[in-house]
C-alpha cells in the first residue's frame, strides 16, 4: 500500500519571490525561515538538516547536506495572492488568477452597510489590523455596545471578532453573522475571530475561530482522488478550506500539539491514501506578531517530534511532502503574509538518491507528485 503524507508548515517560506515587490515593502528582502534564524543566532534542526532543509536556502545553524536523501527544491507560487486559501488551492491544482479582492485602505462604506443590514447590527472597525492590534483598539468599545468588530488585512479576508460570552455577544451569533457575511462576499474567507477577557490588558484570542473559504471554482486533485476510490484525511486547516467529498475523513484540529498528536496517529494506523495536514501555529502564533523567537522554538518543536514520533513509523510505501503555503516573515516590520518561495521536501523510504530540483514553478508540483505516486508511478 502507498501512502502520501503532505504536511504544510504554515508561513515558513523560504525567500522573496521575484514579484514580491508587487504585494507589498513589507514583502521585498522576506526569507522566514532565514530571517529567522539570523534573528535568533542559528536554529537547531538536526532532523531537518539531515533531510536536507539547509539545501534549500541559507539556514544559520542547519548545515547543507550533499547526502540527504531527499528530493528538494524551492515551489514559486504561479497564483496571484499569498494567501492561505490561494496556497492550498494550487497545491492541489487550481491557480488562482485574478487575485482575490483586497482592502488594503478597508471596506467601502456601501459593504459595511449592505452587511450591517443584513446582520441587523452595527459594526466596529472597518480597516486592515493584526488580531492583536484591532482587540487593543476596539476591544472594549465592542464590550460598551455589543458591536462585532470587522476588519482585514492585506490578504482577502473579511474577519470578525466578538467576545464568545452571550453577556457580551456569543460564539454562536458569531458564526451566524460570519455564515452571512460568506453568503455575500467574494473575499477568500471569512474568519470568526473569537476572544475572552474583561479589558484591552486581559483580551485574548481563543482556538474557537472558524474559517469560511470560498469554493474551488472547479474540480480538484481531492476530487479527483475521490472519483479514483483513494481515501482522503484531513488534519486541522484543509478540513475547512475544501468541501467534502466521498472517501474522506476530517480532524478538526486546531493547535500544533493536536496537529502533531493527529499525524503520529495517522503514520501508526491510517489506511488513508493521501494525509493533508496544516500546522497553523508557526503562522498564527509567531509570524503575525513579529516574534522570531517564538517560530524559532516552534520549528525545534517540529523538528523534535519529527524524529520521535513521526519518522520511526514509515511504512516502505510512505512518501512525505514537507512544504508551506505562503510566507510569514517575523523579522519584517510587516505582520502580513509574504510572497515567498516555499519549501519542496520530499522523502520516504524509497527516496534513496539525493535530488536537488532548484527552484520550480508552482505548488501544483505537489498535487502531479501526489497522484503520481498513489497511481504506482515512479517518483
Amino acid at each position: 500500500m502507498r501512502r502520501f503524507f503532505l504536511i504544510v508548515l504554515d508561513g515558513c517560506g523560504c525567500g522573496a519571490l521575484p514579484d514580491a515587490g508587487e504585494y507589498g515593502i513589507g514583502d521585498l528582502g522576506s526569507n522566514t525561515l532565514a530571517n529567522t534564524a539570523k534573528a535568533v543566532g542559528g536554529l537547531h534542526l538536526p532532523t531537518l538538516e539531515r533531510l536536507g532543509l539547509g539545501n534549500l536556502t541559507e539556514l544559520a545553524g542547519v548545515a547543507r547536506n550533499p547526502y540527504a536523501l531527499s528530493h528538494g527544491g524551492r515551489l514559486a507560487e504561479k497564483s496571484k495572492g499569498k494567501d492561505t486559501v490561494t496556497g492550498h488551492w494550487e497545491m492541489m491544482g487550481i491557480v488562482t488568477d485574478p487575485a482575490f479582492p483586497t482592502y488594503p485602505t478597508g471596506f467601502p462604506a456601501e459593504l459595511i452597510a449592505a452587511y450591517e443590514a443584513a446582520i441587523g447590527v452595527k459594526t466596529l472597525g472597518h480597516f486592515p489590523a493584526s488580531g492583536t492590534e484591532i482587540l487593543s483598539q476596539l476591544g472594549e468599545e465592542h464590550l460598551r455596545t455589543g458591536y462585532p468588530i470587522v476588519y482585514t488585512s492585506a490578504d482577502s479576508v473579511f474577519q470578525v471578532a466578538a467576545h464568545e460570552n452571550t453577556a457580551y455577544f456569543g460564539l454562536e451569533r458569531l458564526y451566524e453573522i460570519c455564515e452571512v457575511a460568506r453568503k455575500t462576499l467574494t473575499l477568500g474567507r471569512v474568519i470568526a475571530r473569537p476572544f475572552v477577557g474583561n479589558s484591552a490588558a486581559s483580551f485574548q484570542r481563543t482556538e474557537n475561530r472558524r474559517d469560511w473559504p470560498l469554493p474551488p471554482p472547479h474540480k480538484t486533485t481531492l476530487d479527483t482522488l475521490s472519483e479514483q476510490g483513494k481515501r482522503v484525511h484531513f488534519i486541522g486547516k484543509p478540513c475547512e478550506l475544501f468541501p467534502e467529498a466521498p472517501g474522506q475523513s476530517r480532524e478538526l484540529t486546531t493547535n500544533n500539539p493536536a496537529h502533531c498528536a493527529a499525524l503520529t496517529q495517522a503514520v501508526k494506523i491510517s489506511e488513508a491514501d493521501f494525509i493533508f495536514a496544516n500546522l497553523e501555529d508557526f503562522d498564527m502564533l509567531y509570524g503575525h506578531r513579529n516574534d522570531p523567537v517564538g517560530f524559532a522554538r516552534l520549528l525545534e518543536d517540529f523538528d523534535t517530534w519529527l524524529a520521535a514520533e513521526f519518522l520511526p513509523h514509515l511504512r516502505p510505501g510512505d512518501l512525505v511532502g514537507i512544504t508551506a503555503d505562503h510566507g510569514n516573515d517575523p523579522t519584517t516590520p510587516s505582520t502580513d503574509h509574504s510572497r515567498e518561495y516555499v519549501p519542496l521536501l520530499l522523502f520516504g523510504p524509497s527516496i534513496t538518491t539525493p535530488k536537488n530540483f532548484g527552484d520550480v514553478s508552482g505548488f501544483d508540483w505537489w498535487s502531479k507528485t501526489l497522484l503520481g505516486w498513489l497511481q504506482d508511478t515512479a517518483v
